[in-house]
C-alpha cells in the first residue's frame, strides 16, 4: 500500500468523523476540496474500494441509510479492537502531520523508537502467522553474549515508547515479556503454534501497570495528590481501574492493581505531590525505595 493510498483512508475517516453523516454529493464536495482529488469528481468505484479497505484495515465501517441515502462511520470489533483503531489513526494522523514539518525539521524534537524500526516487522510477521521466533536476547541484569531465546509470540504492547511482545518461551515453558529493543538476530522461525485457548491476551496485563507481570493478586491501591497533580491524572489515568474522590485542596485516588516494582518507580517520579496511603506493603515498598536514595546521598 502507498503512503498516499493510506493518507487517503485517514482523509475519509477523519472527514466522517468531522460531518457525521455526508450525502455521496456533500462527499463528492468536500473530496473536490482535498490535496488528493486533482479537482476531480471521486469516482463511484474508488469509493467503494476505499469503504471495503477501511472495513478491513480499521475495523470501521461506512454505512448508508437507505431512507436518507447519507453515508456515516460505525466501529466494528470489540473495545480492544476499538483501541487499537484509535491509537493507529492517531499514529498515522501524527505521522502525516509531522511530515509536512520537514522545513522545521530542527525545530521538532521526537523520541527515538529503534525497536519499532528494527524488529517490529519480523514479530508482527511471526505473530500473523503463528510462527515461532528465534532471537538473542541481553536483558538490562545480564552481561556476557545474548542469551538465546525461542519463543512463541502471543501478542505485542507499546510502554513508554518501547515495544515489548510476550508469549511462551518454549525451553523454559513459561510466559516471558521482552522489549524488542534488547532483541538481536530476530529471525521467523518454520514451525508454527497455537494459542492455548484458555489463555486471554487482555486479562494478563489487566491488574499491571507497565510490562512487569506478577502472579500475585491484585491490591485496593489508595494515593493522595495535590490539586495540580490529581488535574493530571485526570487527564492522563495511571490505569483503567482509576477512580477519584475530589477534596477541596487534594484529591484520593483508587485502584485495583498488583504490586510491581515499575508501579512504585511510577509513583516516585511524582516526588511529594503523590502520597500513597494504601496498602501497607506498597507504602513500605516506597519508603525503602526512598530510605535507599538517600542512604546514597549520604555517603
Amino acid at each position: 500500500m502507498s503512503k498516499n493510498t493510506f493518507n487517503r483512508y485517514i482523509w475519509f475517516i477523519e472527514t466522517f468523523r468531522r460531518h457525521g453523516t455526508l450525502t455521496r454529493e456533500k462527499l463528492n464536495e468536500l473530496w473536490r476540496l482535498s490535496p488528493f482529488s486533482g479537482g476531480e469528481d471521486l469516482p463511484r468505484r474508488t469509493f467503494y474500494s476505499y469503504r471495503n479497505d477501511i472495513a478491513e484495515i480499521f475495523n470501521l465501517s461506512i454505512d448508508c441509510n437507505p431512507s436518507t441515502y447519507e453515508y456515516s462511520l460505525s466501529e466494528m470489533g470489540n473495545a480492544h479492537d476499538r483501541r487499537f483503531t484509535d491509537w493507529m489513526l492517531n499514529t498515522a494522523s501524527m505521522s502525516s502531520v509531522l511530515s509536512d514539518a520537514s522545513a522545521i525539521s530542527d525545530r521538532v524534537f521526537l523520541e527515538d523508537v529503534p525497536s519499532a524500526r528494527i524488529y517490529l516487522s519480523p514479530v508482527i510477521s511471526a505473530m500473523k502467522q503463528n510462527r515461532t521466533l528465534h532471537f538473542g536476547y541481553s536483558p538490562y541484569s545480564r552481561t556476557g553474549k545474548p542469551k538465546p531465546v525461542t519463543l512463541e509470540p502471543y501478542f505485542l504492547k507499546i510502554y513508554r515508547q518501547r515495544w515489548y511482545v510476550t508469549g511462551r518461551n518454549v525451553r523454559e515453558d513459561a510466559i516471558k515479556t521482552y522489549a524488542l529493543d534488547r532483541m538481536t538476530e530476530v529471525k521467523v522461525a518454520d514451525a508454527t503454534f497455537e494459542i492455548p485457548v484458555d489463555f486471554d491476551a487482555e486479562a494478563y496485563f489487566r491488574d499491571s501497570f507497565g510490562v512487569i507481570f506478577t502472579h500475585s493478586e491484585a491490591k485496593k491501591v489508595t494515593i493522595r495528590t495535590d490539586t495540580r497533580m490529581a488535574k493530571y491524572f485526570r487527564a492522563l489515568p495511571l490505569h483503567h481501574s482509576q477512580s477519584e474522590m475530589i477534596h477541596d485542596d487534594y484529591s484520593i485516588f483508587t485502584y485495583s492493581l498488583r504490586l510491581t516494582p515499575d508501579f512504585v518507580g511510577e509513583l516516585l517520579s511524582y516526588g511529594p505531590s503523590v502520597t500513597v496511603l494504601a496498602p501497607r506493603e506498597l507504602r513500605a515498598m516506597v519508603v525503602e525505595s526512598l530510605t535507599k536514595s538517600l542512604e546514597n546521598y549520604k555517603q
